[in-house]
């Protein structure tokens, strides 16, 4: 059977006719979607700018389908997501990202970085630590070392957080001396709770030679000699300390006291704490110096209504005649006699309940109160936040 060429003439008109429709249809519904896509940009942008981040959020995800290519709109979702609280949505978003093949090292950092957001966010630290090792060597190292810090001081891994901020104080942002000293006197409590004085005492000393003008290694150290006995060192420790961080006495006045007294050099104690009283009054100074016999001495233009006795007790009254404090007037009477002795008792505890809440310490930065001194804030995780002083003596 011969083969009918009028047939493919016929055809090869009909296949190209068929095709140029298919092309512009084609090219129709690509024009559909690109101004489909910004359109939806703009809306979710608009929104945005408005406020209006459930919508914003819609918007976007239109303008995803639409272009599944547009790195910018998957940020812009996840971020967007991760401000709702919708972290899990989030973290799809940010690791659907670091799936894809085509993506530049650059976004992938990013995404990377994104991730990580998401996972601190969402308060999970272990996924979190991850991912922020993930970003060691990229533009985003420092910030990453940063939320480490954050992740190992709030979990207490003392020793980790001591190697990152070494990285970060070598780096020359700024400098972590004290914050690092802190992390070595954290870990030679550790070590002191474990029983192991001598590792407890090698930290210290690292700890006070990266912030010799700190307090808290002195402190620390004066209070780890005072244990292993050496009364004599703990007392120069301290004395040399209320040379460096006057202002800082409140907290190791009592130490110093007991060290003085068990190396036999409370004169010494005295004349030391009287001298730093008449500068910076505070109750915690005041107790010390009653505990060793004295009394406070007073400022040369004290009125001649403020003499006191030679009662030790009565230094409370000395402190009372310049310094107005219910905390000092309940130590004072404590000790009184009175005409109804029977209910004596019942006032006492009233005032010591009153008294309390005036001997709490308050964070600088968050207002976080607790009746013992942290050099670390429970509350906001801020260091050397809390001042020296009783709130009453705020």
């Amino acid at each position: 059977m011969d083969f009918d060429f009028s047939w493919l003439l016929l055809g090869l008109p009909i296949a190209f006719v068929l095709g140029w429709l298919a092309s512009r249809f084609d090219l129709r519904q690509l024009r559909i979607e690109n101004r489909q896509a910004p359109k939806a940009y703009f809306r979710g942008l608009n929104f945005l700018l408005n406020e209006q981040q459930d919508q914003a959020i819609d918007a976007f995800i239109e303008a995803v389908q639409n272009d599944p290519d547009t790195q910018e709109l998957h940020f812009a979702l996840g971020n967007l997501f991760r401000r709702r609280g919708e972290y899990q949505r989030a973290v799809r978003v940010h690791e659907h990202l670091l799936g894809r093949g085509d993506l530049s090292r650059a976004d992938r950092d990013r995404a990377q970085h994104a991730l990580a957001q998401d996972f601190l966010r969402a308060g999970l630290l272990d996924r979190a630590e991850a991912a922020l090792q993930k970003l060691e060597g990229t533009r985003y190292e420092n910030e990453a070392r940063l939320s480490l810090l954050a992740i190992y001081e709030r979990s207490r891994e003392w020793a980790q957080a001591e190697d990152v901020a070494q990285k970060l104080d070598e780096s020359d942002q700024a400098s972590y001396g004290t914050r690092r000293a802190h992390h070595l006197c954290e870990q030679a409590t550790e070590r002191v709770a474990a029983g192991d004085l001598g590792g407890a005492g090698r930290l210290l000393q690292q700890a006070v030679a990266l912030a010799p003008e700190a307090p808290r290694p002195a402190i620390d150290s004066a209070t780890l000699q005072l244990r292993k006995g050496d009364a004599a060192a703990a007392f120069d420790t301290l004395a040399a300390l209320s040379e460096t961080a006057p202002l800082a006495l409140p907290l190791y006045a009592a130490a110093m006291q007991q060290a003085a007294v068990a190396s036999q050099r409370s004169g010494e104690a005295l004349a030391l704490l009287q001298r730093r009283y008449v500068a910076s009054p505070s109750i915690d100074v005041l107790e010390a110096i009653i505990a060793l016999g004295g009394t406070p001495a007073l400022p040369d233009d004290a009125p001649s209504d403020a003499a006191i006795s030679a009662q030790p007790r009565d230094g409370y009254i000395a402190h009372l005649a310049h310094h107005p404090s219910l905390v000092a007037a309940s130590r004072w009477l404590a000790g009184e006699r009175f005409e109804h002795e029977q209910f004596h008792p019942q006032v006492q505890r009233s005032l010591d309940q009153a008294t309390r809440p005036l001997m709490r310490y308050r964070c600088a930065a968050c207002g976080f109160e607790a009746h013992q001194y942290f050099w670390h804030c429970p509350g906001c995780q801020a260091w050397d936040s809390y001042p020296p002083r009783r709130v009453e003596e705020l």
